[in-house]
């Protein structure tokens, strides 16, 4: 099955390369369980669980007919003064899997979303406290937190951002990020240096003074920028300095969330309770598009204040809580449970960890890092064309190999699905060496 080149050239496809791509398309025409089905006829492993999306494989049984039955019932509801039951009965049921204290939920499209969603309200709510001066926030170097201006702004992925030069937001600063291949490279699990970078919030607390920050923002695993955990106490620091100086601690969640390190929500895995936690991804296992954030039950409560027939919270989205979304979400929780998915996914760490780190002595590798079920291979880039022997790497798993992987440049990333037979993954990072060592 192909397509006609010239309708190839309408669609702007995001983060590609577009010239590259429409040379030779990597099309995928249907997808079931673990794998893809490729515009050429060819079952395709995916590696990547969608995009750290479908952690209970692909086209569910009974997240599908949930979203058919509900496209057929109730198709679109206006969130806006109104409402409809599974957006509330979803809340609910976030707020039981939630850390304690966590009992409001609301609802946005996406994981970008997600995070403007939280900057807005950190900003409000310490308005609404009468400390609208605290409106400095605070993000981490290699962070990635979606694609809007504002989790654009926070984050610290710089080819996200150059393009758009001054036309972010200001007062934002940044952490250091906590990548270092001196002292961490192959490791397994949490780095055992680190935690003394947390210290640097310290810093911008005495520059920006602390009463003037609003929040600091992290991922609990850094995903997009090529799987950085965090190192150990990392994370109880910068929950104590951030305890220490008023200020609010968002974990964007959108890729740890719903089992993808074993747990829930990473905040659990770790023992690390932040105000805020960002979702979306793993929310209707990609099935639909939505998000949501969670909110510590003081954070909303400083909203709830003054004439209760005012408007508390100046923000929404046309389609937040959209009846087949909270559906597609509602049967994706269902079979959480059902399946024990994310006790099977912390069953499946050890092996995991074993195969990934097959590759450490490779010749081409300069690390290997991985928590939970999400793990990353560096290579060496090649010498003035960084990036090719990664892009290339994932060209010819697709074509050669019949494997999907995603690429960052020259990091090679994994994330497994929640329910993974052992022998899937062996069989991928098996093929991984095949390619690894055909390339230059």
């Amino acid at each position: 099955m192909g397509i006609d080149s010239a309708v190839l050239e309408s669609y702007w496809m995001p983060f590609t390369a577009n010239r590259d791509f429409k040379k030779h398309p990597r099309m995928i025409v249907g997808a079931r369980d673990h794998y893809y089905q490729t515009a050429d006829g060819r079952q395709a492993y995916d590696a990547f669980s969608g995009l750290w999306t479908s952690g209970l494989g692909h086209c569910h049984p009974k997240i599908v007919e949930a979203v058919q039955q509900q496209v057929a019932t109730l198709d679109f509801a206006m969130s806006f003064q109104a409402g409809h039951e599974k957006a509330f009965r979803l809340a609910d049921e976030l707020s039981e899997l939630a850390p304690e204290g966590f009992t409001r939920c609301f609802f946005t499209n996406s994981g970008s979303e997600s995070v403007d969603t939280a900057l807005k309200i950190v900003l409000a709510c310490h308005r609404a406290r009468g400390e609208g001066q605290r409106t400095c926030l605070i993000g981490r170097e290699r962070g990635y937190h979606g694609v809007n201006f504002g989790g654009m702004s926070v984050g610290g992925m710089s080819p996200n951002r150059k393009a758009f030069g001054s036309s972010l937001l200001p007062a934002v600063d940044h952490l250091p990020h906590t990548h270092n291949l001196e002292h961490n490279a192959f490791s397994k699990g949490q780095p055992q240096w680190g935690a003394h970078l947390a210290d640097e919030l310290e810093r911008l607390v005495a520059l920006h003074d602390g009463s003037n920050i609003a929040a600091v923002i992290v991922e609990p695993v850094a995903g997009s920028t090529g799987v950085l955990p965090p190192p150990l106490g990392y994370l109880q620091r910068l929950r104590e300095i951030c305890d220490q100086h008023g200020i609010l601690l968002i974990f964007d969640e959108v890729i740890t969330a719903f089992g993808r390190v074993g747990a829930p929500f990473a905040a659990q895995r770790f023992g690390v309770i932040p105000d805020i936690i960002t979702t979306a991804k793993g929310l209707t296992n990609g099935v639909i598009p939505m998000g949501a954030v969670l909110v510590r039950d003081e954070v909303y409560d400083s909203f709830m204040q003054g004439p209760g027939q005012m408007i508390e919270l100046f923000h929404g989205y046309t389609y937040s809580g959209h009846p087949v979304a909270a559906a597609a979400a509602l049967a994706t929780l269902e079979v959480y449970r059902e399946e024990d998915a994310f006790a099977q996914a912390r069953e499946l760490e050890r092996h995991f960890e074993q195969v990934i780190h097959s590759l450490d002595d490779h010749p081409k590798v300069i690390d290997v890092r991985n928590f939970g079920l999400m793990g990353a291979v560096e290579i060496a880039p090649r010498p003035g064309a960084a990036g090719m022997r990664g892009m290339e790497m994932h060209k010819k798993c697709f074509w050669d190999e019949d494997l999907v992987i995603r690429n960052g440049m020259d990091v090679l990333q994994f994330s497994p699905f929640l329910n993974s037979r052992p022998e899937d993954l062996t069989m991928t990072f098996e093929k991984i060496k095949k390619v690894m060592d055909r390339i230059d």
